[in-house]
């Protein structure tokens, strides 16, 4: 599938495993987050469309709910830690968009 970065951070982080961008600064310090990060941005170059992503139940593949002007959907970058890839989905491919670091996701009140 075609993978688009609409965030030029996100793709030098995924070439180089780092990135300037201040967004992404205390990710690049993670080597597991990158390493599920780039992990999930192979697999999804790999497949051929979004629904061969469901099977593979180390990404929680999920499209969210509540998302009016454009649907996104979502994959975990590592099994047991909050942080996951938001993307849309389009006739092209995928466009990948942020990652989403928030710590009360699924009720995780730390």
């Amino acid at each position: 599938m075609n993978v688009i970065f609409r965030d030029n951070a996100l793709s030098e982080l995924y070439e180089t495993k780092t990135t300037k961008d201040s967004k992404y600064k205390k990710l690049c310090k993670n080597k597991k987050l990158v390493d599920g990060y780039i992990r999930a941005v192979s697999t999804m170059m790999s497949v051929e469309s979004t629904k061969d992503l469901m099977p593979l139940s180390f990404l929680h593949y999920e499209k969210l709910k509540y998302q009016q002007d454009e649907p996104r959907s979502s994959v975990r970058l590592v099994n047991g830690m909050i942080e996951r890839l938001i993307f849309k989905e389009t006739d092209d491919g995928i466009e990948v968009e942020l990652i989403e670091i928030d710590s009360t996701h699924y009720g995780n009140k730390k």
